[in-house]
């Protein structure tokens, strides 16, 4: 993995998306108007979207024996993500169901199976090494160890990307994740959790613990992202909205793609919004995403 340029690290699940009339609320019902199945978890949704866009991406992770992870591993591999770090282990493979109203809203419920049994133990002989290393949650049903690990592999890397998703967000000890990262993508609820003041001041108390550049999701309105120095409130694009799911980590792609390639802040966070946009115009987390030319062409006329 010594010449990859970003590794990600998190959980595989197939996404089961269920487009709905409406999310029922409690006692509610509803039905289902069409069924898709996808690959997804977030870290691997950012990771496929940088290889799309022609970045050199691996991936961490754990698969069960069985026709799901057959599936994920055919993806990433079709995709280009270089797999040599992504594990199989006895039980089923992680599963979300994703349910998706016609307005793009979404809820979603994961089953983790194996990804809650990755260990460092499974990971540290893969020699781990490159340039950043993308971290999101897991469910971390089991226990405490793949929060654990994630914690390990920072040491092998050069920089760390956290985005820590609601689930990591309401641990009180993700500070000792953000703590090891120099890069921190929370959307605007999971900082607010995180820190307990406004995203702007959330992210400025990110940064006071030691990271070095905060891009904070707003949905609709865009971004706003910092690095001590600068800060910029970044416009959504208009779009027509299909299904908002993998939005986040198709931000974090085009953020981290046009931060490797040397923009300037505003320039990342116009990239994310980008990247984003064209994914929530099609349903799942992946069928949306644009390829490198696309996200040049768009570049080069800023």
């Amino acid at each position: 993995m010594a010449n990859v340029d970003v590794v990600g690290f998190g959980a595989l699940n197939v996404d089961r998306l269920y487009l709905v009339d409406r999310i029922p609320a409690k006692d509610e019902e509803g039905f289902v108007i069409d069924v898709r199945i996808a690959p997804g978890g977030s870290a691997a949704n950012t990771i496929a979207a940088l290889s799309r866009l022609g970045v050199k991406t691996a991936f961490i992770g754990k698969v069960g024996s069985d026709s799901d992870g057959d599936f994920l591993l055919n993806d990433m591999e079709r995709e280009g993500v270089n797999t040599f770090g992504v594990l199989r282990g006895k039980g089923r493979t992680g599963c979300a169901l994703v349910f998706v109203d016609k307005a793009g809203n979404r809820a979603i419920l994961v089953d983790p199976g194996v990804n809650d049994d990755i260990n460092f133990e499974d990971i540290a002989k893969l020699k781990l090494r490159g340039k950043i290393l993308h971290l999101t949650s897991f469910i971390c049903r089991k226990g405490n160890s793949p929060f654990e690990a994630q914690k390990k592999a920072t040491e092998f890397f050069e920089v760390v990307s956290l985005d820590p998703g609601n689930i990591y967000a309401r641990r009180s000890d993700i500070w000792d994740l953000i703590n090891k990262a120099e890069i921190f993508l929370p959307n605007r609820a999971e900082i607010e959790e995180i820190t307990g003041l406004n995203y702007v001041e959330g992210a400025e108390k990110a940064m006071a613990r030691g990271v070095k550049i905060v891009a904070v999701k707003l949905g609709e309105r865009g971004c706003y992202v910092t690095d001590g120095k600068k800060d910029f409130h970044v416009p959504a694009f208009k779009t027509r909205v299909v299904d908002t799911t993998g939005a986040g980590d198709a931000f974090n792609a085009g953020f981290l793609y046009a931060l490797l390639k040397g923009y300037d802040l505003d320039v990342c966070g116009m990239a994310g919004n980008f990247v984003a946009a064209r994914c929530i115009e099609r349903m799942g987390a992946r069928d949306g995403l644009p390829i490198k030319k696309e996200l040049e062409e768009f570049l080069s006329k800023l």
